[in-house]
């Protein structure tokens, strides 16, 4: 079964484009990713790529139950929301029903979220695409819940180091997921906060001017589209990547406006 596409696909799709139509031209593309990755896809390339997915897939929602029951209880807004990402990726009625046991087998208590995100950390070597779009699920899931209390904020933190995201990636995760969402629900694009820009670009409002050039810079290397698909995103994909683009542009020129320097 090939999901990964459509997971990833489906949580890109909804950052940029924000709300059901987001998620569903995502999944689409990451569809497009799958057929490709399957008609190209022979052996042992095959079979690897499959075992890729299934865990990719499996680690998901076994992580997100387990955020989920962190603080001591699933809310009802967890499993709504929850659902509103299986059915948004457009799973199927089977890849729903085994989501939602992977969901529930993270809420156990004895669940072995260091082994098990190790191990994802391990065949996804170096996929720092993939592990971002990990790491953004479970932030989309948390966001769309309301505020994120300490027991989710540490356990999402250990979550991240697993998977080698550090406190500054991981903010400005948060940063632009925050912004999309705000934006999705109709309110005031919080990119024009001028806290939220300085966390989407990774730095604190004490920084340089050279040092918010610098890291402007080194994000938009990091994601220009060019080099996103040299490392294996799919070419359908980067009007995504172009967009995130956008979305660092607008922090970086709401920081310059806001420090009158060019």
């Amino acid at each position: 079964m090939t999901w990964v596409g459509k997971v990833v696909g489906g949580v890109l799709g909804l950052m940029v484009v924000g709300g059901p139509i987001g998620m569903v031209l995502g999944t689409f593309l990451g569809h497009q990713f799958d057929r490709g990755a399957a008609q190209v896809a022979g052996g042992r390339v095959r079979f690897e790529s499959g075992y890729i997915q299934q865990l990719f897939f499996k680690t998901t929602f076994e992580v997100m139950g387990h955020l989920a029951k962190s603080d001591g209880r699933v809310s009802e807004d967890e499993i709504r929301v929850a659902r509103r990402i299986m059915h948004g990726m457009s799973l199927s009625t089977e890849q729903i029903k085994i989501a939602i046991e992977h969901f529930t087998s993270g809420k156990s208590i004895s669940y072995p979220i260091n082994d098990q995100l190790k191990r994802l950390n391990k065949v996804l070597h170096k996929r720092n695409d993939l592990l971002q779009a990990f790491i953004e699920i479970q932030m989309q899931a948390l966001v769309a819940t309301g505020p994120i209390n300490t027991e989710k904020r540490e356990l999402l933190w250990q979550i991240s180091q697993n998977l080698g995201i550090g406190r500054v990636e991981l903010a400005q995760i948060e940063a632009l997921i925050r912004a999309q969402h705000h934006q999705g629900i109709g309110t005031e694009d919080p990119m024009a906060s001028i806290e939220q820009a300085y966390r989407a670009l990774g730095i604190n409002p004490e920084a340089t001017d050279k040092e918010v050039k610098i890291a402007y810079r080194r994000l938009m290397n990091q994601h220009h589209p060019d080099k996103l698909v040299a490392r294996g995103m799919p070419e359908s994909m980067i009007s995504v990547a172009e967009e995130k683009t956008h979305k660092i542009k607008a922090a970086y020129d709401r920081v310059k406006a806001q420090r009158d320097f060019k």
